[in-house]
């Protein structure tokens, strides 16, 4: 199929996916507006999270033709649960304004704006393997991203009569900034190469599907049969509830 999108909006383009996206976008010939912030800024979430609507106001204003949104930015950070004492929970609920708050407050403010429109428009999530199999060594972080992909899940149920498609971007440990915790030199060598991540998933954005798991831990099988059993287990939950 070809692909229906012509401006794609990144959000979380600073660096990393964001960046390496976004410019892949444009060298496949699509109109891209990137807007992002430095990590060390995502910690003072809160404020800006109250402008959204302003933005997404703005942003849409001065491109009218935006029509899909990638919502990509993200913080990763480590807690070791054995410890309570160390456990930061202002640090938790950092992790939870960024990786999921802000980005259900994206969704809403876009949703009339793409509603108004008469051609096909998307919302994609960038979640993570971590939705389906946790990481203990990062689990607020994991489970951030997992109630990421069970609200993807739900919104693309809630929009099935919409002109909206919900994509879900699915990655393993990409080296990246995202794991510079570890320290810079350590934390960038873990996980895929970028430039194959980015290959792999432009090639899942434009084959039309609206879930693509890339690079899965092995046993890869497993952990896909994971990730179909829970779809065609909401696909029959959604069907049970609309019969009634």
């Amino acid at each position: 199929m070809s692909f229906p999108y012509k401006h794609v909006l990144v959000i979380g383009a600073t660096a990393g996916i964001g960046r390496a996206l976004a410019d892949r976008f444009v060298q496949t010939g699509l109109k891209v507006t990137a807007v992002g912030r430095r990590q060390e800024r995502l910690r003072r979430v809160r404020e800006p999270a109250r402008k959204i609507p302003a933005f997404v106001e703005s942003i849409t204003k001065k491109h009218p033709d935006i029509d899909l949104v990638l919502l990509n930015a993200g913080l990763q950070r480590p807690s070791d649960l054995s410890k309570p004492e160390t456990v930061s929970m202002d640090l938790a609920r950092t992790q939870f304004e960024v990786n999921f708050f802000s980005v259900v407050a994206l969704t809403n403010a876009f949703l009339p704006f793409f509603y108004k429109k008469n051609s096909p428009t998307a919302l994609a999530f960038t979640t993570s393997n971590l939705s389906y199999v946790p990481g203990f060594w990062v689990p607020f972080y994991s489970a951030t991203k997992a109630a990421l992909s069970s609200y993807a899940l739900s919104l693309r149920e809630s929009l099935r009569n919409q002109n909206v498609k919900v994509l879900e971007l699915s990655p393993p440990a990409v080296q990246t900034e995202l794991h510079d915790f570890m320290g810079e030199d350590t934390g960038r060598k873990v996980g895929m190469p970028l430039d194959k991540f980015t290959d792999e998933a432009l090639e899942g954005f434009l084959s039309g599907k609206d879930q693509i798991v890339i690079g899965p831990f092995p046993p890869a099988e497993r952990f896909l049969r994971i990730v179909d059993t829970q779809r065609a287990a909401f696909e029959d939950l959604s069907k049970m509830y609309r019969s009634h």
